[in-house]
């Protein structure tokens, strides 16, 4: 039976699937809209730059409370607002994510002929980033396309940082000035065909895991689909290849989002050609939403983000577990199993001391026997973070907690860390670049 507290958090969530008029407010304080959080965020950014993302007033570490499920309201609305179809030619529209017939539309109610919109969409894929890079199509059309407020709606890159292996993070500015963070991951083995982008869904993150660099700051917002399209084109024209696969791993909970997530997954299949098996959505867990994107009959990888075998220990490290218990997120990976049939692997940051006893291997590997599900532990042992009491562990413990997976028949994994060097943690570079802010800072057009 789903508890009292999951109920409350439940029907957050469930507003991924119901109209917008119909979903009840949060009453806060302080934070009671999207509007009202953009407010908040627009003042930071007048006194610290635009790379900071400051928290809501009251939300802090700590045990989760309605203040943080005021914030996942946010998201949720936010996520219901981009599902909504706009029209291509309408003030404001981005080019990026249209399709070539909504395209041709705009050319045809801008009093074009359709052909030009496949010209603009080949210019996009090609890598154009402003109108003025459309040298195809009159001069004259592109300054219309301008006065109207249409754009490429490609980033512009703000920062960059390589690893000694080749990892390379970007930090990517968007139109209102909000900085995301994307990485390329280019093959370590024999298959040098393989590039890896790992992108964000979300301008920071609601969800405060506490070895988390981006749960450190706030959450601004969620990414609409061309945002996350942007990305990975970013990291195929900074490497100068094809993106090969793509991980929902970066800053920001996917499933809070799922909307724009899905939208993205849809384009970076059919218009980058990166092939559905090749592409992970990984999440800490949000109510009703796993069977949501079970709904969508991916062949792509679901990865819950777990990092503890017990909801003692997993209320510590996740907040939020404490309204999505372990035991109903278990039941929820087990029915999604039953309605793909897609095996489930499941993300376990090691922390040196906290969770990486063979006990809890026990404990993690009974777990997993208790479900009838297909799965796979991917055990990543924890990037440092600044400012963070978490320790990274050494390579004799992680081993021994694998071992003790593998005696139990549960397929495990160790992930190579990559690009360290490069403030590999998730959120970490962007946190540091907040120290400075921009100072060259103009929205993009």
């Amino acid at each position: 039976m789903i508890s009292t507290r999951l109920r409350s958090f439940a029907r957050l969530s469930a507003r991924l699937s119901v109209p917008e008029t119909k979903a009840a407010r949060v009453k806060t304080e302080r934070c009671c809209s999207s509007a009202d959080a953009a407010t908040l965020a627009t003042e930071e950014q007048k006194q610290t730059g635009p790379t900071f993302v400051p928290r809501t007033d009251g939300i802090t570490d700590g045990k989760w409370d309605q203040r943080d499920e005021a914030a996942v309201d946010i998201a949720l609305q936010d996520a219901q607002k981009a599902a909504r179809k706009r029209s291509a030619s309408q003030p404001g529209t981005v080019l990026l994510g249209q399709t070539v017939e909504e395209l041709g539309q705009l050319a045809k109610d801008t009093g074009q002929s359709a052909y030009r919109g496949k010209q603009l969409y080949d210019g996009l894929m090609h890598g154009a980033r402003q109108l003025d890079h459309f040298n195809q199509v009159p001069k004259k059309w592109r300054e219309e396309l301008s006065e109207r407020q249409i754009s490429t709606g490609r980033s512009k890159l703000h920062h960059s940082v390589t690893a000694a292996d080749g990892t390379r993070k970007f930090l990517l500015q968007l139109h209102d000035g909000l900085i995301v963070e994307a990485v390329g991951i280019p093959a370590d083995d024999a298959d040098k065909s393989r590039l890896t982008a790992c992108v964000s869904s979300q301008v920071g993150c609601p969800m405060r895991c506490t070895f988390c660099a981006t749960g450190k700051g706030g959450f601004a917002r969620n990414l609409k689909a061309h945002e996350i399209v942007d990305q990975v084109m970013t990291v195929q024209e900074e490497f100068g290849t094809r993106v090969s696969n793509i991980v929902f791993m970066g800053m920001g909970e996917p499933l809070l989002n799922l909307p724009s997530v899905m939208r993205a997954h849809t384009m970076l299949n059919e218009n980058l050609g990166v092939g559905q098996r090749h592409i992970t959505i990984s999440t800490v867990g949000v109510p009703n939403a796993i069977m949501k994107l079970a709904s969508h009959n991916l062949q792509s990888t679901l990865a819950i983000s777990i990092h503890a075998p017990n909801q003692q220990l997993r209320e510590q490290l996740v907040p939020s577990a404490k309204v999505y218990p372990l035991e109903a997120l278990m039941l929820d990976c087990q029915e999604y199993f039953r309605v793909t049939g897609r095996r489930v692997t499941f993300e376990y940051t090691v922390l040196a001391g906290v969770n990486d006893t063979p006990i809890l291997a026990e404990q993690l590997a009974n777990l997993l026997r208790r479900f009838d599900l297909r799965s796979h532990v991917n055990l990543i042992p924890w990037n440092p973070v600044d400012e963070s009491r978490y320790k990274r562990p050494d390579k004799a413990h992680v081993r021994a907690f694998a071992a003790v997976l593998e005696k139990h028949r549960v397929p495990v994994s160790i992930r190579v860390s990559r690009g360290m060097e490069a403030a590999a943690a998730c959120g970490q570079l962007r946190n540091q670049h907040q120290k400075a802010p921009l100072q060259d800072f103009a929205a993009l057009t």
